[in-house]
């Protein structure tokens, strides 16, 4: 096998070789739906993170509050594109402002999951499709474990292209 078949048969397998518990963060602040939104946005901001799992009183994960959640508060939207603010300057309303005190109110539930056992393929292919940034990682009774966020992908693939 070649230097380029070698490279070529790494970087196609190397999704499915690396596995989300071996990349996700285990030590992951989370937050309840009680809590306010400015100490939300405090922790966001202090931490340098976009965002937080929200858990119940089981640490079960019930959804995710992110800084696009906070500023949809304001009106700023990731879903909304070009077309959506071309028709807003013809007169349509843009999608609806999510309102609320607490990070319940804002909050995107259900949150998106993966098990520590699945592979990063399957991490990406997951938050491609959703267009997320992160995942929150969950055991068999849906308690948080950890999160993987698409920096966490890339520098374990680095770290493997490298090694």
């Amino acid at each position: 096998m070649s230097a380029d078949q070698r490279s070529e048969h790494i970087r196609s397998s190397m999704g499915l070789e690396i596995h989300v518990r071996d990349v996700m963060s285990k030590n992951v602040l989370s937050i309840t739906k009680f809590e306010s939104i400015v100490r939300v946005a405090n922790i966001l901001s202090e931490k340098n993170i976009s965002g937080l799992p929200v858990v119940d009183k089981e640490n079960k994960v019930i959804g995710i509050i992110t800084q696009a959640d906070i500023l949809s508060m304001v009106g700023v939207s990731r879903e909304h594109t070009f077309k959506d603010l071309l028709k807003y300057m013809l007169g349509e309303p843009l999608q609806e402002r999510k309102i609320g005190d607490h990070v319940g109110d804002i909050m995107t539930s259900p949150a998106f999951t993966i098990k520590p056992d699945a592979n990063i393929a399957e991490a990406v292919r997951i938050m491609t499709e959703k267009r997320i940034r992160r995942l929150t990682v969950v055991d068999d009774k849906s308690t948080l474990i950890g999160i993987i966020t698409r920096a966490d992908i890339l520098k374990a693939v680095i770290l493997k292209l490298k090694g």
